[in-house]
This record gives structure tokens, C-alpha cells and sequence, in this order.
């Protein structure tokens, strides 16, 4: 079940680095809440705040992104809940070899 939660994780990753928001859709609870820095500490409800970005961002980014998720710990919680944390390593260039 723990190695679930991990694939799972990464593939919700490699939905946002891919800007593929059908893909983040479907592994996200509609009504997901969640603190965003962008969002200042206010805690944000639903989808619309993150579709923003892939709609506006992440689908018009085409350099390369790599993450890498490093020492994931899985928290079962029961049948249906888990919690995951890690840390996130993410790659990127923002010019030509740099």
C-alpha cells in the first residue's frame, strides 16, 4: 500500500511538470484543499486556483523539468486516507545549459 501512495505521488508530479492538467484531475479530489505560497497562508478550496497554472503556466512551459522525490514516508491513515512526505528535488534549466 506504501508503494502505492509513492507511484502515486510521482505520477501526480509528473502531471504538474508535464502541465497535463487531465491527468492531475484524475488523481485529485475534486473538492481538495490545500496552502499555496501563492495564496499567502489563505487556504485554498477546489480546483480552479491550480488549473489556473496549467492552463496559464505549466502547459506553455516547454524546457525540460526532472523531480526526484527523496525519503518518502507513507502515514496510512485507514482504507481510504494515507499521508505522504518528502522531499521534492526538482530540475530545470532556465537558459541554454544553465
Amino acid at each position: 500500500r506504501k508503494q502505492e501512495i509513492i507511484k502515486i505521488t510521482e505520477q501526480l508530479i509528473e502531471a504538474v511538470n508535464n502541465g497535463d492538467f487531465e491527468a492531475y484531475a484524475k488523481i485529485c479530489d475534486p473538492g481538495l484543499t490545500s496552502f499555496e505560497p501563492e495564496a499567502l497562508g489563505n487556504l485554498v478550496e477546489g480546483m480552479d486556483f491550480h488549473r489556473f497554472y496549467f492552463e496559464n503556466l505549466l502547459s506553455k512551459n516547454n524546457k525540460p523539468i526532472h523531480t526526484t522525490i527523496l525519503n518518502p514516508h507513507v502515514h496510512v491513515i485507514g482504507e481510504d486516507a494515507a499521508c505522504i512526505a518528502y522531499i521534492r528535488l526538482t530540475q530545470y534549466i532556465h537558459a541554454p545549459g544553465r
